[in-house]
């Protein structure tokens, strides 16, 4: 299938384990889900039983330790996952991507023992998750919270309102931000593991987006929903750590989705151009379109490069906030661009949606918004290349003063 179709230099960064992976990931995504895109498109939800094939196949456990029934695989096995069901549908994506680089590497590194050894499980085998953060007041401004926390002997009860959380309809399990003390600030804020069916909650209406419509997008509604203490992820105060540290990790994870929904574009408009003729030969035989088919490839490669390097750093233990920021950014923009070149290509019938290529535009536009705007991530990357250069600069200053 033309889905299937993966530059020959990106394989040359996979291990032979990967390659396997990402192709029995890729059939899947071909034969399972791509036949209902554009219904789950129009239905705006995911097809029966599809989360459910997600967890049997092992997507939604992928980084969790075989002990807790998971696969045991690396963070770059998931962007790996997340890569290759874009391709098809980047909708589906978004909710292996949050449960699996938001949601479960939290509880990984900050859950009690006996919060792992409960939720781990279930969140490999059967449970989905969902990542509550933002609000109507916070985006970029993330830390602004309202939603309130307030201790009640050995529980605490949650007040307010969560907007944008993906996941929300499916979700078994939310991580939920809420500040202790507002007067605080950031230091207030604390995470908190709140069962979905827990009293107080209410899960409210769904967006109705432009793109990625088959993810559920909702508000959250907390009214004196009581959490035990033993649900608090982390220490009291520290939420914002996790917060930020979840989130650098997450960059990345959206900047493989978005890599491959712009790998999908590509797959569709090198497959039509081979197949529409104009003036009586394919209009892949136009050196405009060989031309702009290649810079698209080019540019995929490039950013799919950045999304790899930002993946291996985290594994191997290495700083990667700058990296992760680089290739989140650069590769919203790609998406964004080769999904529109893609319309192009298409001509006319772009534009319907009898064909993939107007989907994977519309889908393509929330990659510069969520999980950190493009001015958010260039302001990242400033502060990270101006800190290294001030530093450099400084030590040189001394050196020649000695």
């Amino acid at each position: 299938m033309a889905s299937r179709q993966y530059p020959a230099t990106a394989l040359t960064n996979l291990s032979e384990e990967e390659q396997l992976f990402y192709s029995t990931v890729l059939q899947f995504a071909d034969e399972t889900i791509g036949p209902l895109v554009r219904s789950m498109d129009e239905d705006q939800a995911y097809a029966p039983g599809l989360v459910k094939r997600l967890f049997e196949l092992g997507l939604m456990g992928i980084e969790i330790p075989e002990e807790f029934g998971g696969a045991g695989g690396t963070f770059f096995d998931s962007v790996l996952a997340i890569e290759a069901i874009s391709t098809v549908d980047p909708a589906v994506a978004v909710l292996v991507d949050v449960h699996n680089t938001l949601v479960i590497n939290a509880l990984r590194r900050w859950g009690t023992e006996m919060q792992q050894s409960h939720w781990l499980p279930k969140l490999a085998t059967s449970t989905a998750g969902a990542y509550a953060l933002s609000e109507a007041g916070s985006g970029s401004d993330a830390f602004a919270l309202q939603t309130r926390a307030e201790a009640d002997g050995d529980n605490y009860r949650i007040n307010g309102r969560k907007l944008w959380i993906s996941n929300a309809r499916e979700a078994g399990l939310f991580i939920v931000f809420a500040t202790l003390d507002p007067a605080a600030g950031y230091r207030g804020v604390t995470a908190f593991l709140v069962e979905t069916g827990t009293q107080g909650l209410t899960v409210g209406r769904k967006e109705d987006k432009m793109g990625i419509r088959a993810s559920s997008t909702c508000e959250l509604l907390f009214d004196n929903c009581v959490v035990s203490r033993e649900n608090m992820l982390g220490e009291a105060g520290k939420g914002y750590k996790i917060a930020i540290e979840t989130l650098n990790e997450g960059r990345i994870g959206i900047g493989a989705q978005l890599v491959g929904l712009a790998q999908g574009a590509w797959n569709q408009a090198a497959r039509y151009a081979k197949q529409r003729k104009q003036f009586g030969k394919t209009i892949a035989e136009f050196q405009a379109v060989q031309f702009a088919i290649a810079s698209m490839a080019t540019r995929i490669e490039a950013a799919r490069l950045l999304v790899y390097n930002a993946a291996r750093l985290r594994d191997t233990g290495q700083p990667f906030v700058k990296e992760a920021a680089m290739a989140k950014l650069f590769a919203s923009e790609v998406a964004e661009s080769v999904a529109s070149e893609s319309v192009e290509i298409f001509g006319g019938n772009g534009f319907v949606r009898d064909y993939p290529a107007e989907k994977f535009y519309r889908d393509a536009k929330i990659g510069k918004i969520y999980e950190g705007t493009s001015n958010m991530q260039l302001a990242t990357i400033a502060k990270q290349v101006l800190g290294s250069w001030n530093d450099v600069h400084c030590a040189n200053l001394r050196n020649r003063l000695r």
